[in-house]
């Protein structure tokens, strides 16, 4: 995809620009400024003319950035916004919501924010809280006597669901199916942190049962009214379809994303539960960030009481998954940047990823999203306009641009460099180039994309249907000393090893091969999931190990998560379906 220059800003009082500029001008996205609403509803301090001549050269810059790393991560279109505590600092829109036709996005146009909606959730409880509707401390149950779950490690209290500790599972429907199949906790709630948009499910409904009114009501009358936040609705049904930026997905969903792969239109979606069921543009989710910067006020009053946002902002338990600093407080995370608190959440819809970030202690917030479910989040745009910003505030030198794509390098790249060899003799090499891998078949060299950590993905028919995995040797380090030695490379069923590591092969299980194939499911937030046997242990979609806890009954990834997988309706001693992550997969085919 082409990416023309944007728009260079005019500083933080710029007048709106119409779509009819923008094209008059030949750009292929819009910038638009806005004019800020002030502190309680005052007019903000003057800038000096070298505050004003810093900000504009800071979102020249980031603009800069947006356009490579929109480039660079394949991203149709983006929507940002940019606020501090007077009111919204910008609200722009980048790239198309219809690529054929190259019609840019509008700052009208509505974006999924997908969990960015469990801080209005936790918000929303801490109202509740305030009107002493809500004890934090008491037990789910005692609010939600029907609540289907099996809580055999203990008591799940209010407070566990807004911190990710209730040790249940991430995607498991609040109703079940089956009655008799209720979701399992894996652990004791409070003791670890486990993502669950199930237990966000679950307090949608606590906000009904306590405030009379469904969820989307209930947020629209406490939060998205007071501020001014017309143009957001609270649940994404069949009405809002036209409102929302046309989204795409990958055309093919039954492998690996490649950066670069092609895409298509995404179909309707109709989602209205708590756990990620707001769409918003730029300028509302403004002045979001604006009440938040202000510890929960706002010019008409008060969202949540002083100490109902210190609640809020309040890091309860260790989050790994936003971070090796992360914690979690109630629906958002809570973080530190150059040493200021930071508050973060990311959202993934269907179609749709987001992220917002937002220093309090500068005072600065930054919201982004864009119209594509492409496997991450717009983390590194939001973070350097905080940074931009705040360096503008402080007169110290601008954060260095940081890299559009930070898995393109391979930092440890000479590590994975070797021969590695499967039982039947294919051998397969891997070379260090530049700081990039190179997989080399038979005189073929074909260019690996970095994933996570020891994960890439190959675009060539032979390896695209699952990730390349690098297996390392817990108990040696490299001869560098940088960490674990690299001892085999895994790829769907096929296990590749290095000839020095000593490593052997495992002969496949009879029992397990049954479970092995292609199962779909027509649920979009589902899709496919491929089960592979390899090294005598089962994997779905070749990275995620299953580790047998009942009959046809598997663990998913590591011994304490709450995610199961189940085969069921076994047919000749073959299962015919897969019940996973909250989804009913049909099996299709052997894998």
């Amino acid at each position: 995809m082409s990416q023309k220059k944007n728009y260079p800003p005019r500083g933080d009082l710029a007048p709106l620009i119409t779509r009819r500029d923008v094209l008059a001008l030949g750009m292929g996205s819009a910038a638009a400024g806005v004019l800020p609403f002030g502190r309680a509803g005052a007019a903000p301090a003057p800038s000096t003319s070298r505050t004003r001549e810093a900000r504009a050269g800071a979102l020249a810059t980031l603009d800069r950035f947006i356009a490579g790393y929109r480039e660079a991560m394949n991203a149709p279109g983006l929507a940002l916004a940019l606020a501090d505590r007077d009111g919204p600092i910008r609200v722009c829109a980048y790239g198309y919501t219809h690529l054929q036709a190259r019609i840019p996005v509008s700052t009208s146009d509505l974006f999924e924010i997908g969990s960015i909606s469990k801080s209005f959730v936790a918000l929303t409880l801490l109202q509740l809280r305030d009107e002493g509707k809500l004890d934090l401390q008491a037990p789910i149950r005692h609010y939600l006597p029907w609540l289907a779950a099996q809580t055999d490690y203990g008591e799940i209290l209010v407070h566990h669901l807004l911190t990710h500790s209730s040790g249940m599972p991430e995607d498991e429907p609040v109703f079940p199916r089956e009655p008799e199949r209720r979701p399992r906790q894996a652990y004791a709630p409070g003791s670890q942190f486990h993502y669950s948009n199930w237990g966000f499910g679950v307090l949608g409904y606590l906000i009904e049962s306590l405030d009379g009114r469904p969820w989307p009501m209930a947020v629209t009358a406490r939060i998205l009214e007071p501020l001014g936040m017309r143009n957001t609705v609270p649940a994404i049904t069949s009405a809002s379809r036209g409102r929302i930026a046309q989204s795409y997905t990958p055309l093919h969903d039954d492998r690996p994303y490649p950066r670069h792969g092609p895409l298509a239109v995404a179909g309707n979606l109709e989602f209205e539960e708590a756990s990620g069921s707001i769409a918003s543009d730029p300028a509302d989710m403004a002045a979001y960030m604006c009440m938040i910067l202000n510890g929960g006020a706002h010019r008409g009053g008060r969202i949540v009481s002083a100490e109902g946002f210190t609640l809020f902002s309040t890091p309860y338990i260790a989050a790994p998954e936003f971070g090796p600093t992360a914690s979690y407080g109630y629906g958002i995370a809570v973080d530190e940047l150059d040493g200021h608190r930071r508050l973060r959440h990311t959202g993934g819809m269907v179609s749709f990823m987001s992220a917002i970030h937002l220093d309090l202690d500068a005072g600065f917030g930054a919201f982004a999203s864009i119209n594509a479910q492409l496997g991450y989040r717009p983390n590194p745009v939001a973070q350097l306009a905080l940074r931009l910003l705040r360096s503008t505030q402080d007169s110290s030198p601008a954060p260095p641009m940081p890299p559009f794509d930070e898995s393109a390098e391979v930092h440890d790249a000479a590590s994975y460099q070797g021969s590695y060899v499967c039982a039947d003799g294919r051998r397969l090499e891997v070379i260090a180039a530049g700081g990039r891998l190179v997989l080399e078949r038979a005189h073929e060299r074909i260019p690996l994309q970095h994933g996570e950590e020891d994960t890439f993905l190959a675009e060539h028919a032979d390896f695209d249907l699952y990730p390349l995995v690098f297996e390392r040797d817990s108990a040696s380090q490299s001869s560098g000393g940088a960490g674990r030695a690299v001892i085999a490379l895994a790829h769907g069923p096929d296990w590749y090893a290095r000839p020095e590591s000593h490593a052997k092969a495992i002969e496949p299980s009879p029992e397990l091969a049954r479970y092995a194939g292609a199962y779909y499911s027509a649920d979009p937030w589902a899709g496919w999931a491929r089960v592979v046997q390899r090294q005598g242990r089962l994997w779905i979609g070749g990275t995620d190990l299953l580790s047998p806890i009942g009959d046809r009954l598997f663990r998913v990834g590591r011994p304490t998560s709450p995610e199961v997988a189940e085969f069921v309706e076994l047919v000749d001693g073959r299962p015919r379906r897969l019940r996973f992550g909250g989804g009913e997969f049909e099996r299709i085919a052997a894998a």
